[in-house]
């Protein structure tokens, strides 16, 4: 039986941190950066080692700044309309832009203004003044100035300029090799269907992705079966070969976590456990003078602790210390607990609703790899706290543009897949506007359209006894609030069955009976009302329907969980069980509708979406094309206050 290595220390973040650099610096990790000479042609993105100085003028010659004629000015003097001045051919020369001046003129006139009265005479109306419509030597640059500091990382235009000056190599800094090093007998590649148990292996792009775009040039190992002898023979080979290595997974404590051992074989564990969430396992070594970072095998856990730990000694060693961190101030838009004594740090999704910049946690789960492709910023809570209120205003450091983030229309509410697909279809026709979803259900939009966080919110609320939708709800909690209740769709709700329906689930008799695995949605969603509804109506108990408090929070969720067998059944619309290629027993058709506040009506990115919804015939198709739903109403509004 394998070991488990039980132990995982707990330093604390700073002291970590500074361990860590000072170890770094011991070995002279930041000072071993060597300069290359390259092409200026391939220097876009390097940092600049020296400052690049003009080898030559630019312009190198007087150059005609207008197509016309070069004159001396002198020999305009006194020209007016009633007093026109003629020039003979030796008194001008015929100039397009960018010619040479000849030297024995100092000035353009603008071909608009040159009155030609016979072949070799003009008429000038007007005076010239010395060098006008002429670039003269240097006016760009003069040779021997400063065209970029040392340290300046090197965009297209500089590029043009060092070229236009005469300079053809610039010393670079060597960008530092780095290797990624996946472990796992566990891992496959993209492309390969997956069995149970296998996971594909994509960390490795996302982090060889964030150190190239850090600085390094980085390179990939294959995945790494889980045998100790093997992941020191690549470990070796790559601290030998490389400035910076990267291992991925076994930093933990499990029977197959070798890395910490490993490392403490072949080199110097400096750290292994970092008072962090997520992180906490991560391993800082060196072998001999490379640093090595183990980290934990979840991609959100090994890229956020990839980027507290090494993209600073990547910046460091290209001479740019500390990086800098864009921060914005905003309004937690719902508590959040954390644990003492750990810095943890928090995906956030941001959205301007009003004059408020909102951020609301965008996911949890150190495996969570959507929860950052979805989010906007970090927030760090710092150890000492136990969690932060909602409505405190907190420090966000953004992972967008300050632009993404105002011009983002904030939806939260109930899931529907036609949201996916309005995000999309506004996005490409509309590309400064991004919709941000939360799914919390029907409730948690309504809520949320009362506290100011969102611009939209999706709700199906039945009211059993007037049988409407959505507007008794909204009576009841937003009726201080002037709004419309626009239509979006109308689509079937049913059960969600595997393909062929094996089981014959018809009703929820059915599942009581059978003692079928049910699963069900959250509280406050339509989808749970509708649960609740008809099993009233059949007379059944919940608690007598198996899996009933198993909860997830969209369509989707459900339709996977059927998809993958851990459940028989649950309650969805149409379009997902479409998705996954699965049956479906429909049993209602329910309204969905979009609550927006009237504050909102006449902003551009509502403006926008509401066109979208009304007035797009593509979007409309691509809409029934997903199955189940029916546009009757689309963007009509339902009801106003």
């Amino acid at each position: 039986m394998s070991t488990r290595n039980v132990y995982v220390s707990n330093k604390p973040l700073k002291e970590a941190r500074q361990l860590w650099l000072s170890a770094l610096q011991e070995q002279g990790f930041f000072t071993s950066n060597t300069v290359e000479e390259i092409a200026v042609d391939d220097s876009l993105g390097r940092l600049t080692a020296e400052p690049v100085i003009a080898r030559r003028s630019s312009p190198s010659y007087n150059a005609a700044a207008m197509d016309g004629i070069a004159v001396h000015f002198k020999d305009l003097a006194g020209a007016s309309e009633a007093a026109p001045l003629c020039l003979t051919a030796d008194q001008y020369a015929p100039v397009n832009t960018g010619n040479a001046i000849p030297d024995r003129f100092n000035a353009v006139v603008m071909i608009e203004e040159v009155h030609q009265v016979a072949p070799d005479k003009v008429e000038i109306h007007a005076p010239a003044t010395p060098w006008q419509h002429v670039r003269t030597i240097g006016e760009d640059i003069v040779s021997t100035e400063l065209i970029i500091p040392e340290g300046h990382t090197i965009r297209p235009i500089d590029q043009g300029a060092m070229l236009a000056t005469g300079v053809t190599k610039v010393k670079v800094k060597k960008r530092p090799k780095a290797h990624v090093i996946p472990t796992g007998s566990e891992l496959i590649q993209p492309g390969q269907v997956p069995a149970p148990g296998q996971i594909i292996e994509f960390n490795s792009r996302i982090l060889a992705g964030y150190l190239n775009e850090w600085g390094a040039d980085t390179s990939r190992g294959l995945p790494v079966m889980d045998d100790p002898e093997l992941l020191k023979k690549h470990l070796l080979q790559a601290a030998a070969e490389n400035d910076l290595v990267v291992l991925n997974a076994g930093a933990s404590a499990g029977t197959r976590d070798f890395s910490a051992k490993v490392l403490a074989e072949v080199g110097t564990v400096i750290v292994h456990g970092v008072a962090i969430k997520p992180g906490k396992p991560v391993i800082l070594a060196m072998i001999g003078n490379t640093p090595v970072i183990g980290l934990p095998g979840y991609p959100v856990s090994a890229l956020l602790t990839m980027r507290i730990f090494i993209r600073e000694v990547l910046s460091r060693y290209l001479g740019q210390g500390e990086p800098p961190k864009e921060m914005v101030s905003a309004t937690l838009s719902r508590p959040i607990h954390s644990s003492m004594g750990v810095d943890q740090f928090v995906r956030i999704t941001l959205g301007r609703v009003g004059n408020n910049l909102m951020a609301t946690p965008s996911g949890k789960g150190a495996g969570a790899v959507m929860s950052l492709v979805r989010a906007d910023g970090l927030l760090t809570i710092e150890a000492g706290k136990e969690g932060i209120g909602a409505g405190e205003q907190v420090e966000i450091e953004l992972l967008r543009s300050q632009t993404e983030v105002d011009a983002t229309l904030v939806c939260i509410g109930s899931h529907d897949n036609i949201l996916d697909l309005l995000a999309n279809q506004l996005y490409k026709k509309r590309p400064m506007v991004r919709i941000s979803s939360a799914h919390v259900g029907s409730m948690g939009g309504i809520m949320a359209i009362k506290r100011g966080e969102a611009h939209v919110a999706g709700s199906h609320l039945l009211d059993e006894e007037t049988g409407e939708y959505n507007i008794s709800f909204i009576q009841r909690f937003l009726k201080d609030i002037p709004l419309q209740l626009i239509n979006l769709c109308y689509r079937e709700q049913g059960f969600i069955v595997p393909k062929g329906n094996p089981k014959n689930i018809k009703t929820f008799k059915d599942i009581r009976d059978n003692r079928l695995v049910f699963i069900n949605r959250q509280n406050g969603a339509g989808t749970r009302l509708l649960t609740d509804k008809v099993l009233r109506d059949e007379g059944i108990d919940p608690q007598d329907i198996p899996g009933y408090g198993h909860e997830e929070y969209t369509h989707m969720s459900i339709a996977a969980a059927v998809a993958n067998g851990s459940v028989d059944t649950g309650l969805g619309i149409r379009a997902a069980a479409n998705a996954l290629d699965l049956d479906f027993v429909p049993i209602a058709e329910e309204r969905y509708d979009l609550i927006i506040p009237t504050s909102f009506l006449e902003e551009y990115k509502i403006c926008c979406l509401l066109d979208l919804i009304r007035n797009d015939d593509g979007f409309k198709n691509m809409i029934m094309a997903l199955g189940g739903y029916n546009l009757r109403d689309a963007g009509k509004v339902m009801y106003e206050q």
